[in-house]
């Protein structure tokens, strides 16, 4: 009689919830991304009626849906006792129960990866619920424990925490109140890997709390120092539109109609929109990107982690033009605002015509092999190599001579590296260099080419050489 969906979103890594009971059609959502039409939906197939969106905190990698979800179902809002939003919700108390009928929510407060963070163990019956040996269905971890890592500690250093007090507090959470809970008990955290608020996350989006146990390194650690060193090392670089976000989330704001089309902006509205500061953000392929594109547009490809991209070398507050497959312009209009960038002013129209129409804005991006960009390694005395990959991917090999700023720190550090000399950039794949050589492009480098395979073709073209 309980109903339990786990819905995924691949390019955001973020897991969210609808657990509802079918004997009184009572449901809750938990987490939900800002697009919330599929939670409706699917609450409507299953006749059940949405009471109340659950937040287990505030999350820096994502807008949450909470304030879409309340004002089309009427559901309430609850955070921890211990949050502060400058909205209405309902506080729940650590500890505190709550029943749809025969399904039962319990909340514990676990803060570690941030003050107000909690967890809510399921019981699918009231049975199980009120006896001592009774086992929890599962427990909704939030970010506090994922599968084969924990929340990361340092996210919110900038409000006034140390990453050492929430690491102390993070390890009694996990100890004192997840690690009682039965090795049956099913862990459904809010992150799976490719999220960076944490660096070693499962691509499995369940486990176990037994399993946990067993092979997760932080549950692992002998004691609360060995924890804290572990948990705070290598975490990877914050995508800078975190902070925007953990702050955003905590208040009122504009709401988002996912149905609402930007507007369709000639050529000549988004070059003078361009002028005025405005960034033309193309979400195609790096491979149709390179064929042909706009002066001064960054390449962003929808295919990949695009949001997260976006928000990590743009600044949430500029203008937003989009370039994109006709048919995708909602879809990128709505995964950006997935991150509060909200600013998106309208999209290219008919962008094929308008390349045709104007050849002299029209660029070709050089992409080079791995035997070319040798080639180009023996050949260019002064060639500037830019690794744009994380410190933990970088740490197991880099090309020689190659300078490490990882992709979301680039425009702020763009000092470091001098727009005369021809460059290269590389990540592990070519989809985050790009993004990387279109933004260099775009800020007056003036010879840049990115590798096509990135270090991984050039580490087995080097193998088999």
């Amino acid at each position: 009689n309980m109903k339990f969906n786990q819905y995924y979103l691949e390019c955001l890594s973020h897991a969210s919830y609808l657990i509802g009971d079918e004997t009184t059609g009572r449901a809750v959502v938990v987490d939900p991304q800002r697009d919330v039409s599929e939670y409706i939906a699917d609450a409507k197939e299953l006749g059940m009626t949405i009471e109340l969106v659950i937040e287990t905190h505030f999350h820096a990698d994502f807008i949450s849906g909470h304030l879409e979800l309340a004002e089309a179902t009427g559901a309430k809002i609850v955070y921890s006792s211990v949050a502060q939003p400058e909205f209405d919700f309902m506080p729940v108390a650590d500890g505190e129960r709550y029943s749809l009928g025969d399904v039962q929510l319990q909340f514990l407060h676990t803060p570690g990866h941030t003050p107000e963070s909690m967890s809510i163990v399921i019981y699918e019956h009231a049975d199980d619920a009120s006896s001592d040996s009774g086992v929890p269905y599962g427990v909704l971890t939030g970010d506090t424990l994922f599968i084969g890592d924990v929340g990361r500690p340092d996210l919110l250093a900038s409000i006034g925490f140390t990453r050492d007090e929430l690491a102390d507090k993070l390890y009694d959470s996990l100890h004192n109140k997840l690690m009682p809970l039965p090795d049956a008990t099913k862990v459904y955290p809010a992150h799976g890997a490719g999220s960076a608020c944490g660096k070693n996350l499962s691509t499995e989006l369940w486990s176990t709390m037994g399993e946990q146990r067993r092979t997760n390194y932080a549950l692992r650690a002998k004691d609360k120092a060995t924890f804290v060193d572990l948990v705070t090392e290598g975490q990877p670089p914050a995508p800078g539109y975190f902070v925007y976000n953990a702050i955003l989330n905590r208040q009122g704001r504009e709401l988002l109609d996912e149905t609402e089309m930007p507007p369709a902006m000639s050529y000549d509205e988004v070059k003078a929109a361009m002028a005025g500061g405005a960034v033309l953000v193309d979400g195609r392929t790096p491979e149709e990107f390179a064929s042909g594109y706009l002066n001064g547009a960054i390449n962003i490809g929808l295919e990949g982690r695009y949001a997260e991209f976006a928000g990590s070398v743009i600044k949430p507050d500029v203008d937003l033009i989009l370039l994109a497959e006709p048919g995708r312009e909602l879809e990128g209009k709505n995964r950006l605002a997935r991150i509060g960038f909200d600013r998106v002013v309208g999209y290219l129209a008919e962008p094929y015509q308008v390349m045709l129409a104007n050849p002299d804005d029209v660029h070709v991006a050089s992409r080079l092999t791995a035997p070319a960009m040798d080639e180009r390694m023996r050949d260019v005395s002064d060639l500037q190599v830019v690794d744009v990959r994380n410190p933990g991917e970088a740490a197991a090999g880099m090309i020689p001579g190659a300078v490490g700023i990882p992709v979301g720190q680039l425009p702020d550090r763009l000092a470091e590296l001098d727009p005369a000399k021809p460059t290269v950039v590389y990540c592990a794949g070519g989809y985050r260099s790009s993004v990387a050589a279109s933004l260099l492009r775009q800020r007056g480098f003036g010879d840049v080419s990115d590798i096509l395979g990135g270090y991984n073709a050039w580490e087995v073209a080097g193998a088999n050489a």
